[in-house]
């Protein structure tokens, strides 16, 4: 864990904003050095606060903090990048809480995760900025988190036979595992086709500058978007209100 100094300055991402009274903020922040930490953010909704747009949801910014015993407090800040630009559209708006609620499950208080926060930040630019289609970021943003924090499928081979490749495999959501056509699978797997098996591989496998550097066609994407859904839910036994109210709008 990283001893957080009495005061000090980090940049972070806004992952979660809370109005208190008439002018104050409490906000979530996912730090580039502490990991998570929440903090109180006095007249920021005053319209000449300069902690006003620093500390809104969706902007990563500089803050320097300053702690006493077990709270936080926001003496400055200024945005470095603001994913506004998400509120255009109520899909990606929700995705973008979406990956916010990820980095607030996995990520933890006092500890940097450096890795996970560089992940976010690059699907909030993709999605937000680059305008990808939102189905395959939500996808690269889950897979990926999930082997960050050690929820890692094994997608080599078949686990039963040692196939590498076949037209139709199938992936077990609960166990991580890969099946060929004629192993014995117990649980539930889910079919996966060439296209949608060789982009899980990449996300899990390739080097993090080359994440986003590959392309599949929308409809694979909507049903590799389906398996990471799943498979992160089952795999965290968590309920991520955001990836569920983003089922039932993203059609």
């Amino acid at each position: 864990m990283t001893e957080v100094q009495t005061r000090f300055t980090t940049e972070a991402l806004v992952i979660k904003e809370m109005n208190v009274g008439e002018s104050d903020r409490l906000v979530t922040l996912f730090t580039r050095d502490y990991g998570i930490i929440k903090a109180f953010a006095s007249g920021a909704k005053n319209i000449k606060s300069k902690k006003g747009s620093a500390t809104s949801l969706l902007t990563y910014a500089s803050f320097t903090i300053k702690r006493k015993n077990e709270s936080y407090r926001i003496y400055e800040a200024t945005p470095i990048t603001m994913f506004f630009g998400a509120g255009s559209d109520i899909v990606v708006l929700t995705l973008s809480q979406y990956f916010c609620e990820l980095a607030n499950v996995f990520a933890v208080a006092g500890t940097p995760n450096t890795e996970l926060l560089r992940l976010i930040l690059n699907s909030l630019h993709f999605l937000t900025k680059e305008k990808r289609y939102p189905p395959l970021i939500k996808a690269v943003t889950e897979l990926r988190c999930a082997v960050i924090s050690g929820y890692s499928p094994n997608l080599i081979a078949c686990d039963g036979c040692g196939k590498f490749e076949d037209d139709i495999m199938y992936f077990g959501i609960i166990d991580g595992e890969l099946k060929c056509q004629t192993c014995e699978k117990q649980g539930e797997y889910l079919p996966l086709d060439r296209t949608i098996l060789s982009a899980m591989r990449h996300i899990v496998y390739s080097e993090f500058q080359k994440l986003y550097s590959f392309e599949i066609p929308n409809d694979k994407a909507k049903i590799l978007s389906d398996i990471t859904g799943k498979y992160i839910t089952v795999q965290t036994d968590h309920k991520f209100s955001t990836l569920e109210f983003y089922e039932t709008i993203k059609e």
